[in-house]
């Protein structure tokens, strides 16, 4: 494998670290569940872009710009991709019912399990692309073609009825039918049962698994270092949660910014491609995807959408959440 400046102390010393914050951010910031309002998020979302930029700061200091430069870029490629997740985790929420309260510990408990599962991706794409040449043709026209479905406005769509994981814990696992709070799960006559909420946190974990397999190629033709590319993916989706609750109510203005994210992933998988015959710098590759971004944010906020995308507040509305458990096979 080429070098990565992640040694074994260091990838220990990360995870403990992330780890930690974890822990203190649940254990004492939000030990009780409550609705997590737009300036508690608005504060939590800049205290993790603080810490994403004190680390890259640590890099940049540690081993040159170079590195400095690729953990930012792949980390605004990922943070800008994660809007694509807060519409999907909107969808979730609102298809279940799920009220603004146990929202924050859902997506909390998610991205416990996304740490191992985008591990695990990173691990077995940086070996694939160091074994296997042509790897980076692979990757680079898988993103290229998650791109081109980004600008053509096809959107995963959020079908719990469908899920298989979903159909197949309900098959073995004693799901309870009432709606139990924040709880995932709960102790009756003496058997542990899982809650409809836990089965809500599966629909998550099982949709994560689809959005890593866009976004995490797609660092990889940023730097092939899987030490930052681990990094720069985790602690984009370390500020997910609060940036879900800064955006749920305003993410209909960002209407251009699909495009401008298939643009990215465009450029960023043909920068793959290409590179055994042209190299393109990852000064100029953070030029590019700064510009595309923020030329879709801009038209965004000048044009007004066509189709309003549906209301974070939904769930409250609706009342009771929907049990998961109660799905029928079509």
């Amino acid at each position: 494998m080429s070098f990565s400046v992640g040694s074994p102390v260091l990838w220990v010393g990360f995870t403990l670290v992330v780890l930690t914050l974890l822990a203190i951010d649940l254990g004492v910031f939000h030990r009780a569940s409550h609705e997590v309002h737009f300036r508690e998020a608005v504060i939590w979302t800049a205290v993790w872009i603080t810490l994403a930029l004190l680390f890259d700061g640590a890099l940049y200091w540690r081993y040159g710009s170079r590195i400095g430069l690729e953990f930012f870029t792949g980390y605004l490629i990922e943070y800008s991709l994660s809007v694509d997740n807060i519409f999907v985790f909107l969808l979730i929420f609102r298809y279940f019912g799920v009220s603004r309260q146990p929202q924050y510990r859902v997506l909390f408990w998610g991205i416990i399990g996304a740490l191992g599962m985008r591990a695990v991706f990173i691990l077995v794409g940086a070996a694939l692309l160091h074994r296997f040449s042509w790897a980076t043709f692979l990757f680079g026209g898988f993103v290229i073609w998650a791109g081109m479905k980004m600008l053509l406005g096809e959107d995963i769509e959020v079908h719990p009825d469908r899920n298989i994981a979903l159909r197949l814990f309900r098959k073995f696992i004693r799901t309870a039918p009432h709606d139990f709070g924040d709880r995932l799960v709960v102790r009756r006559r003496g058997k542990l049962w899982a809650t409809p909420l836990l089965l809500v946190l599966i629909v998550i974990e099982v949709t994560d698994i689809a959005f890593a397999a866009d976004s995490i190629p797609a660092i990889f033709a940023v730097t092939r270092d899987p030490f930052i590319v681990f990094t720069s993916n985790i602690f984009a989706i370390l500020g997910l949660r609060s940036l879900y609750f800064v955006l749920a109510e305003a993410i209909s203005k960002f209407h251009y910014l699909k495009w401008g994210l298939g643009a990215v992933l465009i450029f960023v998988g043909t920068k793959m491609v290409v590179s055994d015959w042209f190299e393109i710098s990852i000064g100029i590759s953070l030029l590019v995807v700064a510009c595309l971004l923020g030329v879709s944010i801009v038209l965004s906020l000048l044009i007004p959408a066509r189709e309003a995308v549906p209301s974070a507040q939904s769930p409250e509305k609706s009342g009771t959440l929907r049990n998961p458990g109660d799905l029928r096979s079509q």
